[in-house]
């Protein structure tokens, strides 16, 4: 963990172990900026579905990068952000920037809560990670040779995490970045189809793709002994959020960071030479 050892107030990175909390902490190590830890097993433990070990975790705190896990859908996260807002803002941290999933109803009823505190916020509202093809979701179907999905192929404009810690860092290194809503998403629609070709392509391998009713999708998952709670967010985000509802871009890395956004294609290339795909 890095921390500050003055009374200089620093940042909060929850779930800094997670695909953009992890990335975020980089980024302030990599820029000698103090911040803190926040995740069940970081030295100030922080867990969303235990409040009382909310106010130490923000004791001294300046803002908040917040990411809610599992995913904001899940029933009773409204009322766990609104008691943290409350705490928040009791707790004197002036801004939040609250990462959202795009497309999903109960996301942006978070963001409203968040936005209608007196607190400052930035939303960083994003699409489908690049990611889930490398570091969950699909990626032992990968390894497997084999990508099962129980919804029809509709495009979607796939970001990268990468992209997504960039955004967060610089809202919470700079003022000028709050009150505003980034939808952040890749510079691409491709289908599903097409990301699991590319990898297949960039990796080498033959990777199968196929498209199963949602019934036989919940008994291979049943099989696999997924926990039931895990099963029911996959079936919410797969029968609700990747219905072709986010088959558009949006210019969110832009706005924030002047640049564009990277292509899923930098990062297959990038991510192959890790072996991860092998």
């Amino acid at each position: 963990m890095n921390d500050s050892n003055t009374q200089q107030k620093i940042p909060l990175i929850l779930a800094s172990n997670g695909k953009t909390g992890s990335r975020v902490a980089e980024r302030f190590r990599a820029s000698g900026l103090g911040f803190r830890e926040g995740s069940r097993n970081s030295d100030i433990p922080f867990d969303w579905y235990d409040s009382s070990t909310w106010q130490k975790a923000l004791d001294g705190i300046s803002a908040v990068y917040v990411v809610f896990y599992p995913d904001l859908a899940v029933p009773g996260s409204k009322e766990i952000i609104a008691d943290f807002t409350r705490k928040a803002q009791a707790s004197g941290i002036e801004h939040l920037v609250m990462l959202t999933g795009r497309g999903e109803e109960e996301a942006q009823a978070c963001e409203k809560i968040v936005m209608s505190s007196a607190l400052d916020w930035t939303i960083v509202r994003a699409s489908w990670f690049a990611q889930n093809f490398s570091e969950n979701f699909f990626l032992d179907d990968i390894l497997r040779g084999q990508v099962v999905v129980p919804f029809e192929d509709f495009n979607e404009p796939f970001v990268d995490a990468d992209d997504i810690a960039d955004v967060a860092f610089a809202a919470l290194t700079d003022k000028k970045h709050r009150g505003q809503v980034y939808e952040v998403t890749g510079p691409d629609l491709l289908s599903f189809r097409e990301t699991i070709r590319e990898i297949g392509e960039v990796s080498n391998r033959n990777i199968a793709y196929q498209q199963v009713p949602m019934a036989e999708y919940e008994h291979l998952l049943a099989e696999a002994e997924v926990p039931n709670d895990f099963v029911w967010l996959l079936k919410y985000l797969f029968t609700e959020v990747l219905d072709g509802r986010n088959a558009y871009l949006a210019d969110g890395v832009k706005q924030a960071l002047g640049r564009e956004p990277r292509s899923f294609h930098a990062y297959a290339a990038a991510t192959a030479e890790t072996g991860v795909w092998n």
